[in-house]
């Protein structure tokens, strides 16, 4: 296994130094799912979940959470997004959700595709919950990560 860049010669959490890294062109992408009654499909197609549109919520709520990844997780850097996009699509038992997200830098983005998507599913869990006591979140996972010379 690789040495852990996050901690220190003292087994201490460290953030670590990226200043000397070239900047490059950093692209993530993730998804995952969440497991849906029936019922609670129908309701979300007809907009009747009391809370509003949950597709168009969550999608706002993954963006805003990549936005937000270094305030939350604490080693990670704070990077200028150049781009975040996060899609949802209904499926026949539940609701897929995916995330790009882009920035020109010294380190990936991969911390931000995955907030995005996980995000993205609790707010969908959390619009739903008042109906729908079994939701399962499942399949959390980076599809790319890429990085390329500027």
């Amino acid at each position: 296994m690789d040495k852990l860049s996050h901690i220190n010669y003292e087994g201490k959490a460290n953030m670590v130094d990226v200043g000397n890294k070239p900047e490059q062109n950093r692209v993530a992408k993730a998804s995952g799912f969440i497991q849906l009654q029936p019922e609670t499909l129908k309701l979300i197609n007809e907009n009747l979940i009391k809370k509003g549109d949950v597709l168009t919520i969550a999608e706002i709520a993954g963006i805003q959470a990549a936005k937000e990844t270094s305030r939350l997780i604490p080693l990670c850097h704070t990077l200028l997004l150049t781009k975040v996009e996060v899609k949802t699509s209904v499926e026949e038992n539940g609701i897929f959700v995916e995330s790009m997200v882009k920035c020109n830098g010294q380190t990936g983005v991969e911390m931000e595709a995955l907030t995005a998507v996980n995000i993205a599913l609790l707010t969908i869990y959390d619009m739903c919950k008042a109906v729908d006591k079994q939701m399962i979140l499942s399949n959390i996972k980076l599809d790319l990560k890429e990085k390329t010379d500027i």
